[in-house]
């Protein structure tokens, strides 16, 4: 099994029965979708942990408390059309006040790594916010190398990535291209196959959250 101190594997019980359900043929694609907003609920939560917190004072309805409120750091969230989009309601129901951007990827055979950014709509002000993109798979690792690419180019200077299910192929190129980039999955499923799926996985992401072929 790849390992890295980057790849923070999450194993809760919760996110685990929900990615079960996930991988289930037999699951249509309204519960698919409320399945992928609750998993990235819970994955958002552990990939926001270090957010720095500052101490405030607040009256209570029977005294001052001193308590936490986050402080200093803003957070954008990027969906890697299109499959990411299914990800964008459980970030932001965590984070409300996180703006959203937008890359588009698709494949280009004349460019040197088989890959075109055809979008990119990104915060004007994403060098001052921490960037985590949400892609609900990461198979050969280029799309999300190739998403990092963009943030990065755009003058984002934290970048950490959201994925439901990932392979070992996937995490190693990621890595390769992207050593500072932390990754937060759901599961480190077994290899990808000739066709490029991950093995076992969860089958094509954006037509099982669309209801398309």
């Amino acid at each position: 099994m790849y390992e890295n101190e980057r790849l923070h594997i999450l194993d809760h019980p919760l996110l685990q029965h929900k990615i079960t359900l996930l991988r289930d043929k037999n699951t249509g694609s309204k519960e698919f979708r409320e399945l992928v907003e609750e998993v990235t609920m819970f994955m958002t939560y552990e990939a926001t942990r270090d957010l720095p917190l500052k101490q405030i004072k607040v009256q209570t309805p029977i005294a001052i408390a001193n308590s936490n409120v986050i402080s200093g750091r803003k957070v954008a969230f990027v969906p890697v059309l299109r499959a990411g989009l299914g990800m964008v309601d459980g970030a932001t129901a965590l984070v409300p006040a996180a703006k959203v951007g937008h890359i588009g990827i698709c494949r280009a055979d004349s460019q040197p790594d088989g890959l075109q950014v055809y979008y990119n709509k990104l915060p004007f002000d994403i060098e001052e916010r921490e960037v985590i993109i949400l892609d609900l798979m990461i198979g050969s690792g280029r799309t999300a190398a190739k998403a990092v690419d963009a943030v990065k180019d755009a003058g984002a200077k934290t970048v950490k990535i959201i994925t439901v299910v990932t392979c070992p192929e996937g995490i190693e190129y990621l890595h390769e291209k992207h050593p500072d980039v932390d990754i937060y999955c759901g599961a480190l499923d077994d290899h990808l196959n000739e066709d490029q799926y991950i093995v076992p996985g969860i089958g094509d992401g954006g037509d099982r959250i669309f209801g398309t072929k």
